[in-house]
């Protein structure tokens, strides 16, 4: 399967990048060429599913798409250290005599540009750099090289960005451009090849989805017979046959109400929005919701995929009828999807197994809880919170977060009255970095 590549950068970085793309038969590829950064997310709207991947020329144009979050589809750049910038000081030493404490930079980082000057042996190295994260616009850069060559203090600017050579130029500012090198486009093009690679082969994992449902609440009265029970079940396989085959799956029987899909990581991915919400079965097929409990399991052979779905079945089942959860190969586990409440967790990591060897709690719980702070951005959290998210009681809430107190993984830090006349709730402050 070729790689849909989309490529989008200045005129000249993209004439070279263009010229590394013929030697890649494997790629597809769609170049995207742009003179003015606020246009870049014009030019990129209308192709948006029609590429695997984004290459861009540089970091600004990178950085504004990444901000926008209009893409969701893995993205690159192509890097302006190295060759890239030997080419452009050679030129301004050994051509027009000029140092590179004479020149000012933008783009790099401090760190990079002092490692690169002490890799190259440049004595004394730099002295102005405009160092900036994510995008910027041409006119701040052209600004910053202006003002400095102006007072004196430098004799060229040197900057990554084509708008700012250009409005540089336009100003009269002495102006060299970093442009991409063949060897660093070729360098980014392999690593995305390899990203192609590894995301074809998850998405032709086997993926299994275990499912519970109850056909028969939806028998009137709750009184009928064998045949209504038979005729119930018939029902429910002709629908989740039809599921099925949109899953491009196939469906098999694991006693009463129980059902096996097998499909591809791939197809399920998609149906539930990178498994962020659960699809809508009851508009699509007549399967209600409410009466489907569901456990998507991943895995690279059938076994382990079937072994994951049922683990993430007795994940979903502790939280009620109704829930989807997923168990990853990594060991991971996401849900209940579509809910507010949704994390993700895991329970291999070592750590946790010695805090729950110090604790009464299993490693689940800890890693739960671990995952609702993270969610949370925050170390602070109270039982009633704590229990909306687990889908406990909240006497069981407290609990947990006593056992944590107990053995100094936990600290009071202060009390709240949510309603005038109810009893103040304690804020319990996990303390994880001290033991883990």
């Amino acid at each position: 399967m070729k790689l849909r590549l989309g490529v989008i950068g200045a005129d000249d970085s993209l004439a070279i990048i263009e010229s590394v793309m013929r030697e890649f038969p494997e790629i597809e590829y769609l170049p995207i060429v742009y003179w003015k950064e606020e246009e870049i997310l014009d030019l990129i709207s209308p192709h948006v599913d029609e590429v695997d991947m984004w290459l861009f020329s540089g970091q600004v144009p990178y950085a504004m798409v990444s901000e926008s979050g209009k893409v969701q589809v893995p993205m690159a750049y192509v890097p302006h250290l190295g060759a890239s910038l030997y080419r452009t000081l050679l030129h301004l030493s050994h051509q027009l005599g000029i140092r590179v404490d004479e020149v000012s930079f933008d783009t790099f980082s401090p760190e990079e540009l002092e490692h690169f000057m002490d890799e190259a042996g440049i004595a004394g190295g730099y002295k102005c750099l405009k160092h900036y994260e994510g995008a910027i616009s041409a006119d701040e850069l052209a600004d910053y090289h202006e003002q400095l060559w102006k007072a004196g203090k430098t004799k060229a600017a040197v900057t990554c960005l084509r708008t700012a050579e250009v409005e540089l130029g336009r100003r009269g500012v002495p102006v060299h451009r970093v442009v991409p090198t063949r060897a660093g486009v070729i360098s980014v093009i392999h690593m995305l090849l390899r990203t192609h690679e590894m995301l074809h082969f998850k998405d032709t994992q086997i993926a299994v989805q275990m499912m519970e449902i109850d056909p028969f609440r939806e028998l009137a009265g709750g009184n009928f017979s064998t045949d209504e029970w038979q005729n119930a079940e018939i029902k429910t396989m002709e629908k989740l046959l039809r599921y099925a085959k949109h899953l491009q799956g196939s469906l098999k029987t694991a006693g009463p109400g129980r059902y096996v899909i097998f499909t591809t990581r791939g197809n399920l991915q998609e149906v539930t929005r990178d498994y962020e919400t659960m699809p809508d079965l009851e508009e699509l097929f007549g399967i209600r919701a409410d009466l489907v409990t569901c456990g998507i399991g991943i895995g690279k052979t059938a076994y382990e995929a079937e072994i994951h779905g049922g683990a993430a079945l007795l994940h979903a089942k502790e939280r009620g009828t109704g829930n989807w959860m997923v168990f990853f190969d990594d060991k991971s586990v996401v849900g209940p999807l579509g809910r507010a409440e949704q994390i993700t967790y895991r329970y291999d990591s070592e750590k946790l197994q010695e805090l729950s060897q110090l604790t009464s709690l299993s490693v689940m719980t800890l890693a739960k809880l671990h995952s609702i702070l993270k969610k949370r951005g925050s170390q602070e959290i109270h039982a009633t919170e704590l229990a909306s998210y687990l889908q406990i009681l909240p006497r069981s809430a407290r609990r947990i977060l006593i056992e944590l107190e107990s053995k100094g993984l936990a600290q009071v830090i202060r009390e709240e009255s949510p309603h005038p006349r109810g009893r103040p709730r304690k804020v319990y402050r996990i303390v994880w970095q001290s033991q883990l």
